[in-house]
């Protein structure tokens, strides 16, 4: 059984909660919420969907959709309307492929390296471009679960679920000096808008399709769940939130687990204008986004 599925979005002008992910062409219904509100039910309730639903929707002004209307606008889950009241960042090297295959050893925890990707309402959401410097070294996509936080008004962090995402990034450049890693992260992401309501996932399966000029140009596939990475979710996530920074009240984090080996471990070379998809099979998520190479403006 799939875990109950949530998620966030914008109808005229308004924000909206919306439950499951019906077909295309299907009716849906939207219940009204004001910002901020879902992030406070999981915090107020154990976070189970039954309770958050009922603390989102009692009283909540409701309209129906077609599923798929371009008025509806989907958010990141969570995603508070003030930036800066979001973070987005993620761990490197979490894939057993990249650890001979192992499990980390039980025992005194060494945690994985950390990076920060940017504020959350820089995560693109499906369909949208995803912005890269101009002269890239060496880009390579990357499908991971995000695990989604919220904290509470003391800075105590509470699990709302998970999504998945594209964490775009110049590998190239990493490669070339890891010291310039936090450069290389500067690209975008993207982040699917469904909000899965459960403990982070141990299979997750699917499959990268990179489409050049209208065709195929390479594909391949990807596990990125708990069982497939070489630290326990539980110690990487203790330990990023023993930092204050990162516990502020209020604050929407969304956190990428780590990838699987991608395009470029196989050869390939991701170019201006090449589309991504991403196919979360084991989840039924799929969604896509087009590169752009952007040259920086002139300073004034």
């Amino acid at each position: 059984m799939s875990d109950p599925i949530l998620f966030e979005a914008v109808y005229q002008g308004r924000r909206h909660v919306g439950f499951d992910r019906p077909e295309p062409g299907a009716q849906q219904t939207l219940y009204r919420v004001a910002d901020g509100q879902l992030a406070a039910a999981f915090i107020a309730t154990d976070g189970s969907a039954e309770a958050v639903r009922a603390a989102v929707t009692e009283g909540a002004e409701a309209v129906t959709v077609t599923a798929g209307d371009p008025e509806v606008r989907p958010l990141a889950p969570l995603l508070p309307t003030a930036t800066g009241n979001a973070l987005l960042s993620g761990f490197m090297g979490t894939h057993k492929k990249k650890w001979g295959g192992e499990s980390a050893p039980e025992g005194e925890f060494t945690p994985p390296k950390w990076f920060f990707k940017g504020f959350g309402d820089w995560a693109r959401m499906p369909g949208e471009t995803l912005d890269v410097p101009a002269e890239p070294v060496a880009l390579i996509e990357e499908p991971e679960v995000a695990l989604v936080y919220v904290n509470d008004a003391a800075g105590a962090p509470h699990y709302a679920g998970y999504t998945f995402g594209n964490d775009l990034c110049d590998i190239g450049l990493h490669r070339k000096d890891p010291g310039y890693n936090p450069y290389c992260k500067l690209c975008d992401t993207a982040l699917a808008p469904w909000l899965f309501l459960g403990a982070p996932p141990a299979s997750v399966t699917g499959r990268v399709t990179i489409e050049r000029n209208g065709a195929t140009a390479w594909e391949g596939s990807f596990d990125c769940g708990g069982d497939a990475l070489y630290f326990r979710i539980p110690d990487m996530v203790e330990h990023l939130f023993s930092f204050p920074a990162v516990r502020r009240p209020g604050l929407v984090n969304y956190v990428l687990l780590g990838a699987d080996e991608a395009s470029f471990h196989d050869g390939f070379r991701i170019a201006d204008g090449d589309r991504v998809a991403i196919d979360v099979k084991s989840h039924g998520v799929a969604f896509g986004n087009t590169i752009r190479c952007v040259s920086p403006a002139p300073l004034t």
